[in-house]
């Protein structure tokens, strides 16, 4: 599992080794050095004879720059530090100099005597730029000198390889959002642990390639953002042994479809089938044509493990509405868990357990906080995932899971999770019927475990997520693909990952 660590505990693990005069920005500028070398030996044969310019801040970021640059320049690099301060670390710029690397500044002054000329002449000639503005103390986005640095670089052509200093300069650390100014990066370096924007969206698409440079820090405690991995979803996945007979598997039942939309129960039904559920039970106005595509699937009444309603439920279909509701009031007071989507999110009583699980998209999400006397649009959720997620779980009880290019995941117990795991073709009509139908029959497989750990449908959501994004790249590598086509490939990512 990939952890991250807001920066009060970066700075918590930090401090005993500062105390003790461990040299942690040797450590971390020897590791940037490194991960720049090797992405120029890739980029253009060899490290000696390019050219980099250094973005520098106040800070210790633009120190690790610096103190990086200084091995680079010893390597046969020409190196430019651009000064967006005044005031920027000592050792840092005299190790710089002593390496004969070239400095420059900019500010407002300095900006009106011509110097804006070779700094620009520095970036339109370098290979690569590295981004020291900002660390982890950077609160509200690039502004002023370094602000006129991003555009400077993002409007390059051709632009440079840009690498970010332990995060891209004004990306909100904690949450993942980004203000103002922020220099998209192709390769971040960071140091003793991933930061939550390093995962979370919008930021983290700022951050390209991550690599991550041990330093020694001893970070402690619950992540603050976790992102499952193969080993992680092998050990959450339901495996049937030998004995196990269908009911045993899990039984799920399935409110989904309607005359309008009747697509929907099918897809979220193949959802089920593909990953493995032992049954399904569908109710619903969609019957004819779930049967016609899975005659493996039993219509009518009868005993489940878990639930799956709304998606394709339309407004008008008050009949099944009504099922809708029922499923979601039957699964909230029993040990039944429940997955809501699309049709059925209005259904939601103002309480429910967090083995209720919410399955939004943006615009769902902020509809039902708007429901809840919360002022949010669809593009403030878009803004702020992170917190709007975490809002609609404060404000139902339940586990929300929060569709996207990159999935979040907020549960009870600070439980938080960000999925990146499918391609951009993904955004596709259906998709999200078939990840219903994925998270439904995990949740029917572990419902008894689910329902007694508060934490654990997160979990199996954040895992559902993955697998839904491992099938859309199976289905067709870098290509477009249906929501069928998503649905075809479960099985053989699923077997892929319980044999590994």
């Amino acid at each position: 599992m990939l952890h991250s660590w807001d920066a009060a505990a970066v700075r918590a693990a930090e401090e005993p080794l500062l105390t003790a005069g461990v040299p942690l920005m040797a450590r971390a500028s020897f590791g940037l050095a490194a991960h720049v070398a090797r992405a120029l030996r890739d980029r253009r044969g060899r490290v000696g004879g390019a050219r980099a310019v250094l973005l520098v801040g106040s800070g210790n970021n633009g120190g690790d720059t610096l103190h990086a640059g200084a091995l680079l320049a010893r390597r046969g690099v020409a190196v430019t530090a651009v000064l967006a301060s005044g005031r920027v670390h000592g050792d840092g710029l005299a190790a710089l100099r002593a390496a004969h690397g070239r400095v420059l500044t900019l500010d407002d002054a300095c900006e009106r005597h011509g110097v804006a000329a070779p700094v620009a002449a520095a970036v339109a000639a370098a290979d690569v730029v590295l981004d020291g503005l900002l660390g982890i103390g950077g609160r509200g986005g690039v502004r002023g000198a370094g602000a006129r640095l991003v555009d400077l670089v993002a409007a390059a052509d051709p632009r440079p390889l840009v690498v970010a200093v332990d995060l891209p300069s004004g990306v909100g650390v904690d949450d993942g959002t980004r203000t103002g100014a922020v220099l998209d990066a192709d390769l971040t370096v960071t140091f003793g642990g991933h930061k939550p924007a390093l995962l979370l969206p919008p930021a983290s698409a700022a951050a390209g390639r991550v690599e991550l440079v041990d330093i020694g820090l001893r970070l402690t405690g619950a992540p603050a953002v976790a992102r499952l991995e193969d080993h992680d979803v092998v050990a959450l996945w339901p495996v049937p042994g030998r004995d196990v007979h269908k009911y045993g598997r899990g039984v799920l039942g399935v409110v989904t479809g309607s005359g309008h939309y009747p697509g929907a129960a099918v897809l979220s039904v193949a959802g089920a089938l593909r990953t493995g559920v032992g049954m399904v039970r569908y109710r619903g106005s969609a019957g004819a044509q779930v049967l016609a595509a899975h005659p493996e699937v039993v219509e009518g009444d009868g005993r489940v493990q878990a639930w799956v309603v709304g998606s394709g439920v339309a407004p008008d279909d008050a009949e099944q509405r009504s099922r809708a509701r029922d499923a979601l009031a039957h699964g909230s007071r029993h040990d039944e868990p429940v997955v809501v989507d699309a049709g059925a999110l209005d259904l939601l009583p103002e309480r429910v357990p967090p083995h209720v699980i919410l399955t939004p998209h943006a615009g769902e999400l902020a509809a039902l906080l708007a429901a809840r006397g919360e002022r949010v649009e669809r593009a403030d959720v878009e803004a702020g995932p992170l917190a709007h997620a975490r809002r609609a779980h404060e404000l139902t009880g339940a586990t929300v899971l929060l569709k996207g290019s990159t999935t979040v995941v907020v549960g009870p117990h600070g439980a938080t999770y960000a999925q990146a795991d499918g391609p951009a073709w993904l955004a596709t009509a259906g998709a999200g019927d078939v990840l219903g139908g994925v998270l439904g029959a995990l949740l029917a497989g572990r419902a008894s475990d689910a329902v007694a750990d508060p934490a654990l449908p997160a979990a199996l959501a954040a895992a559902a997520a993955l697998v839904h994004g491992r099938a859309a790249h199976r289905a067709n590598p870098g290509g477009p693909v249906t929501a069928s086509d998503v649905a075809a490939a479960l099985p053989a990512v699923v077997g892929a990952l319980v044999r590994a």
